[in-house]
């Protein structure tokens, strides 16, 4: 039997996939903490949230804006077929160039975000462009982590990481795999929100986009190829 070690290739260089994409998550946070809580009531990186709120909007309720959930929903969809672009491009090749390429686009349109939110707080057109690239970006990584196919670490949402982490819990009555990584999933959006509704408190708009900006140019710096 054979104990050499095997050879590490390039996709093995750099943080794995499973903590970069709970990185991810957090930053998903912080970027809606920013869309809810500073720009009308609107989800930049939940989508699920958003079509609810499109239907609040519809039906009048207050303080929410149909403009503002469409423009969101629209540059998200925009966003996902690029990256579903990109995806056809880069994915047969090396996972960690088209990883750490995806994640360098993120970070340029979230430091985008946060130049627009410095130079222009108060125009009404900030709010709208704010939300287009702040969705465009989601959509985009969305697609990304989609094709990427990393189980429970969809990045933006976390219904079916919570039915998975209870169906098959011991409790439910399953073997408890995957737990760690579904609970740590969970504990980063929750991280993320806060932090990101500390920041728009005592530091307006530009300051959490510009910490999200870091991170993920950061984590396109380090990412890995394999999960």
């Amino acid at each position: 039997m054979s104990t050499e070690t095997p050879t590490p290739t390039p996709e093995d260089r750099g943080l794995r996939l499973v903590p970069v994409l709970l990185a991810l998550t957090l930053v998903s946070g912080l970027i809606d903490a920013v869309s809810y809580l500073g720009l009308g009531h609107v989800f930049t990186a939940n989508m699920t949230g958003n079509v609810v709120v499109l239907g609040f909007a519809a039906a009048g309720a207050p303080g929410f804006s149909v403009p503002h959930t469409l423009t969101s929903l629209g540059a998200f969809v925009v966003g996902a077929t690029a990256g579903g672009r990109v995806a056809v491009r880069l994915g047969g090749g090396s996972r960690r160039t088209w990883a750490r390429l995806a994640l360098a686009v993120e970070a340029v349109l979230l430091g985008a975000s946060a130049v627009i939110a410095f130079a222009a707080p108060d125009a009404t057109a900030t709010v709208y462009a704010l939300i287009a690239v702040t969705a465009f970006a989601m959509g985009l990584r969305n697609a990304t982590v989609r094709r990427l196919g990393v189980r429970d670490l969809t990045t933006t949402v976390l219904t079916m990481t919570l039915t998975g982490l209870a169906a098959d819990s011991p409790a439910g009555g399953g073997p408890g795999t995957r737990s760690f990584r579904r609970s740590a999933a969970v504990l980063a959006m929750v991280a993320g929100a806060a932090l990101g509704a500390w920041l728009m408190r005592d530091h307006g708009l530009g300051v959490p986009l510009l910490v999200s900006a870091v991170l993920v140019a950061g984590l396109a710096a380090v990412a890995a190829g394999r999960e």
